[in-house]
């Protein structure tokens, strides 16, 4: 359990981190610069960031979802012998 804690939270952090990042690059690119080229890359850095927090999350349900089942069908073959 403290092993899923810690993934999720660095999930956390470095989710939170770039999407900071992303979302200072799209508010420099949107009001400051007088291109484009960033304000794309900073919504792509935004969904990358989203992206990478889901996936992490998704990996941890999926890892407890997994253990979960073992242990049913590892109960259920004690009891049939």
């Amino acid at each position: 359990m403290k092993q899923r804690i810690r993934i999720i939270r660095a999930v956390k952090y470095t989710g939170a981190v770039v999407l900071a990042i992303g979302v200072l690059i799209f508010l420099y690119g949107f009001f400051i610069s007088d291109r484009s080229l960033w304000t794309g890359i900073g919504i792509g850095t935004v969904m990358g960031a989203v992206f990478l927090f889901l996936m992490g999350v998704f990996f941890v349900g999926t890892e407890e979802k997994i253990k979960e089942r073992y242990g049913k069908l590892k109960s259920k073959n004690e009891n049939t012998n």
